[in-house]
């Protein structure tokens, strides 16, 4: 009898490791939290919002009203890419129903993961995660591209007011008849 109970109790136990192993995030949920978590990060700036926002309609060709109905349900914008990505994956592509069914399987009841959803709606977890991933890395390439712009921008303008002060300067020295170096070492 106890060997019996010493049997049911460690079937008991491995059972119990096992589904905490099975509950546990997998590698690929990881992979796309971090993701999913770098493209919220940018949009926190109003200029990272406007280009993750760009890089989500032309993504997933969704509309600014598809995105926004995802942010009204307290969503970052990583998570919203998640949403759109696994969609684009069902009968039909990135739909409202699509997109409701998913957000169904996330919040619940029971909310699932995201690895749970994938194999819920029949497909893997891996192409999710190397398209938002994919979107991250676009994202950060062109915030670079803005802020370039924004730099050689702003350059420009010092550029051409440091070359107005320089003849300035230069005229004012040609016109009092200085030998122009007068700021020189030499004197």
């Amino acid at each position: 009898m106890k060997r019996i109970f010493g049997l049911i109790g460690a079937l008991v136990l491995v059972l119990a490791v096992a589904g905490a192993v099975w509950a546990a995030e997998t590698k690929e949920e990881k992979a796309l939290n971090k993701q999913a978590g770098e493209i919220s990060a940018t949009a926190k700036t109003s200029q990272g919002e406007k280009v993750v926002m760009g890089r989500l309609e032309k993504e997933f060709n969704v509309t600014n009203t598809q995105v926004q109905g995802l942010r009204d349900k307290k969503l970052g914008y990583g998570e919203i890419a998640v949403v759109l990505s696994l969609s684009s994956k069902m009968t039909g592509g990135v739909t409202d129903a699509n997109i409701q069914q998913v957000m169904t399987l996330r919040q619940g009841p029971p909310t699932m993961g995201w690895g749970e959803i994938a194999r819920k709606l029949g497909t893997k977890l891996g192409p999710t995660v190397s398209r938002v991933r994919t979107m991250n890395r676009e994202t950060n390439r062109e915030m670079n591209r803005e802020m370039n712009a924004g730099k050689e921008k702003g350059m420009g303008s010092h550029q051409g007011q440091q070359g107005d002060m320089g003849r300035e300067g230069m005229g004012r020295e040609g016109a009092g008849g200085g030998s122009g170096m007068s700021h020189g070492k030499g004197r």
